[in-house]
């Protein structure tokens, strides 16, 4: 007769959320020792619940100006000089409490690489970790009411099976015929490579245990790598010879060597999530389930990286299930019913850590682990972020659980009940401020996430106290056995019987003959023996009657055992049909979920392939826009720098134009000054020729008084004829081209522009040019005041490469004739001896015939075609 019974976490039918009070997520924090007393140290414990993390040198964080230190809370933080007893006590032991009590608790480790998960799950040699020492304190606590082996039996739908004795003893008796090895027990020697880390001195156990039940432990180890799950457990062959290495560090099998399956996840009829085909043993003692661990802790996958000399590279996740179930009412069997097992479960979990591959420098598959690491890390965290949306604000988003084996593994502890629990390792060293960073504000927000709270299992309704009360009852019975001298088995039954059964008989005499002549004894033993010898023949005569009687029972009850046997045959037919019908259903369900599997599994890979896609992508872009950024700041301060050098250089320049504007007119001032005093003296020698002195007009009377200009005075008769004087140009002395349209006006100008050896033409000519190496066009248009402007453009002439000739202008010449303002020449010719006046007007007349021109080469520094005229003083 068997039993079965399911792990009692949720009901059959998915709710929101169970009605049952919550508890939010325990979160603990621990800080391992910095490797070196000469690092630099980033984060400080507060006190008990507070921690203090602030930028290490050369790093600052400024937000509204202000250097930023940031403290985070937890349930408990524990420093870097407690023990793993003192964190075993506070946050592993409530959970162990509850394993026995059939209530499930989740308890996993997360930090950053190299912060001290592994250690603090697993311990060193003489100090054990979290899980040797919760091992240690489930069998000191159920030690004596533990089941013999194969009483228990887990099927493999999530499930537990209870089995009578006969049938467990036939399980014992095959296991111990088989030639693989077993499992260790006490009496075995443990191996010293783990022996001190189970080592545990204090014997921790829980106080209040059932003793009216028995209990039996399960243990699994599973592995969660590149989002694949993988039993640690399984038996899979592999070469002997020592393996090659490749360039990751890992090792390469021959082809004899069979990789590991991975293992499906499924969810069972309770709606909780378990691996399919995982191998579970059934342990007995500390050193048992610890040897099993150790055993699938050397499969796991670790590698060396620059954070880590043995980084892990996978989660994971060893399994305690614990099955229990009351006794009978006698206290000598377990109970054979489905509904009072309970079966309970306590999952220890070592994530790999996150890192950065820019300072783990992983190439290759350590690289592709590190992705998804991060990968099921980030699932994680989004999962607790919905889950806490949801929790808050009422919403009802979906949570994304399905995106990561991890978090699809451990769905029921969140949606159904127990206990989670959290320890945030952390290393303080400078070099982990950023990824410590996010850590932190992870476990600040998962403390905000609430679980259900388990609730306790049903009381079976037999007296408590029956095991002990039974075990006193069979200590009584031997000692009164031994006091009789019969035997302690079952035969002493049927021999008291015999015994009863012969004491009916009459008593047989003595039946010594001491005397020849004895005439007594013989007569009355052969009357006590015909009285046996009747007796006998009566119960004879009886048991003869007896056997008819029971011969024609027996007759009775074969007939009707056969009519109900043809009538059962029947029914089993029918029944039998109906099986046959529904295992057919069944196979083709269990098609259909296989081939849905089946398909499921291909749609994850296509959501991952997408999803990895996606996240390249927005990395891309990321990256992108900030190079944009960069590339708009940069040119933003470019800009600025331009504007500022432009504002600069135009001051600068400003500010030269000025004082060169200033140094030209006072230059140009002097100069007018002298050729004034020039033309004095020429006026004095044209229109007085007498010996006296021509003094220096008033410049102030000048400036009072303006002279209205009059019209030009007749020449004097007596004055000798004025000779018309030619300007000489600068580059007089070569072959020049002067080229003079037909459309030019005559000036009447007492300086003319005059080049010798020049040859005159009126349209360039190939011939001209060939002959000369100078060239002057002579240019005039109308200035604005209204006077003729003429402009003599000079330039070189060259040959070309094609045999003809070219000219390249060099520098112009501006000649402009003006009219003082403000004066006016006089008209009265006929007096032969004019006042002062008239002779000043006259001196006026012949400065205003007079044009002044400077010449400038093209690209000086005042700029081509500069000119200055001359202004009226």
């Amino acid at each position: 007769m068997k039993g079965v019974a399911k792990m009692p976490r949720r009901p059959a039918l998915k709710k929101p959320s169970p009605p049952g009070p919550k508890d939010p997520v325990g979160v603990y924090c621990r800080v391992r020792p910095l490797g070196r007393p000469d690092q630099e140290c980033c984060i400080e414990v507060i006190n008990e619940s507070t921690v203090q993390i602030h930028p290490p040198d050369g790093y600052r964080i400024f937000r509204n100006g202000e250097y930023r230190e940031m403290q985070y809370s937890f349930k408990e933080v524990f420093g870097t000089l407690v023990a793993q007893k003192e964190l075993f006590d506070v946050v592993a032991k409530p959970l162990v409490e509850d394993l026995i009590r059939g209530k499930n608790g989740l308890l996993f480790t997360y930090g950053v690489t190299g912060s001290g998960k592994t250690h603090t799950m697993t311990g060193s040699p003489g100090d054990g970790g979290l899980l040797p020492r919760c091992l240690a304190m489930i069998f000191n606590s159920i030690g004596p009411f533990q089941a013999k082996r194969f009483v228990f039996k887990l099927d493999d739908k999530n499930g537990v099976d209870v089995q009578c004795e006969v049938d467990a003893l036939l399980e014992r008796q095959k296991r111990d015929a088989m030639p693989v090895p077993k499992t260790p027990s006490g009496k075995r020697q443990i191996d010293p490579e783990f022996a001190d880390m189970i080592n545990v001195q204090d014997h921790c156990k829980v106080e209040e245990v059932d003793e009216d039940n028995v209990y039996s432990v399960f243990v699994s180890y599973i592995e969660i790598y590149n989002n694949y799950i993988y039993d640690l457990l399984e038996e899979t062959p592999f070469d002997l010879i020592k393996p090659k290495w490749n360039n990751c560090n890992t090792p390469v099998r021959n082809g004899d060597f069979i990789p590991p399956q991975s293992k499906i996840l499924r969810e069972d009829q309770n709606h909780n999530m378990y691996v399919t085909g995982c191998t579970e043993v059934e342990v007995k003692s500390t050193e048992e389930a610890f040897e099993v661990f150790w055993k699938g802790q050397k499969k796991r996958r670790i590698a060396n990286t620059q954070l880590n000399r043995e980084s892990s590279r996978s989660h994971g996740v060893f399994i305690i299930k614990l099955a229990q179930a009351p006794l009978d009412a006698d206290g000598d069997n377990v109970l054979q019913e489905k509904e009072q097992i309970t079966l309970s479960q306590l999952s220890l979990v070592d994530l790999a850590g996150s890192e950065r591959t820019n300072r783990t420098k992983a190439e290759g598959n350590r690289l592709r682990e590190a992705g998804n690491i991060n990968q099921s890390l980030m699932t994680l965290r989004t999962c607790i972020e919905v889950l806490r949306e949801n929790q808050m604000y009422g919403t009802n988003k979906m949570v994304p659980y399905r995106d990561s084996k991890l978090t699809h593994l451990f769905k029921n502890y969140f949606d159904g009940e127990g206990k989670v629990r959290m320890i945030v390792c952390v290393n303080p060293k400078a070099e982990d401020y950023e990824e410590s960073l996010q850590v932190m504000r992870f476990a600040e927000m998962t403390q905000e996430v609430e679980v259900a709270r388990p609730v306790d299992r049903p009381l079976c309704g037999l007296t408590p106290g029956r095991r002990f009360r039974n075990q006193a009852f069979r200590e009584e019975l031997a000692q009164k056995l031994e006091i009789r001298g019969g035997p302690i088995s079952g035969e002493t039954e049927e021999q008291s019987a015999s015994e009863i059964l012969l004491q009916n008989f009459p008593p047989l005499p003595s039946c010594e003959l001491l005397d020849i002549n004895d005439d007594q004894t013989l007569p009355k033993l052969t009357g006590v023996l015909e009285e046996r010898h009747k007796l006998r023949q009566k119960l004879s005569e009886e048991f003869a009657k007896n056997v008819l009687t029971f011969k024609t029972i027996l007759r009775e009850l074969d007939s009707s055992v056969m009519s109900k046997e043809n009538h059962f045959q029947g029914k089993l037919s029918e029944k039998e049909k109906v099986i046959t019908g529904q295992k057919t259903e069944l196979e083709r369900l269990e098609k259909k979920i296989k081939t849905l599997e089946y398909k499921i599994e291909i749609l994850e890979k296509t959501a991952t392939i997408y999803e990895e896609d996606k996240r390249h992508l927005q990395q891309e872009l990321e990256s992108k826009s900030q190079k944009l950024q960069r590339q708009a700041s940069d040119k933003r301060r470019l800009e600025a720098r331009l504007q500022g050098m432009v504002a600069e250089t135009t001051m600068k320049w400003e500010k030269e134009c000025e004082r060169r504007v200033a140094a030209k007119q006072l230059e140009m001032q002097n100069k007018l000054w002298v050729k004034d005093e020039k033309l004095k003296q020429l006026k004095a020698i044209v229109t007085e020729p007498k010996n006296e002195k021509p003094e220096r007009p008033s410049r102030e009377r000048d400036r009072e008084k303006p002279i209205p200009r009059s019209v030009s005075p007749t020449p004097v008769p007596n004055a000798p004829p004025v000779r018309l004087r030619h300007r000489r140009s600068r580059s007089a002395g070569e072959r020049w081209v002067d080229h003079k349209p037909p459309s030019n006006l005559p000036t009447d100008t007492v300086m003319q522009p005059h080049v010798p050896h020049a040859i005159t033409v009126a349209a360039a000519s190939e011939k001209a040019l060939a002959k000369c190496d100078k060239y002057m066009l002579t240019h005039q248009e109308l200035a604005s005041d209204g006077e003729i402007e003429t402009k003599l453009i000079k330039g070189d002439v060259f040959k070309t490469r094609g045999g003809g000739q070219a000219v390249q202008f060099t520098e112009i010449e501006t000649l402009k004739q003006e009219s003082p303002t403000g004066r006016k020449r006089r008209s009265s010719p006929s007096n032969a001896d004019p006042p002062e006046d008239a002779a000043d007007s006259e001196w006026t007349d012949v400065e205003t015939r007079c044009s002044v021109a400077v010449e400038m080469r093209a690209g000086s520094a005042l700029g081509p075609g500069y000119q200055h005229h001359a202004m009226p003083k």
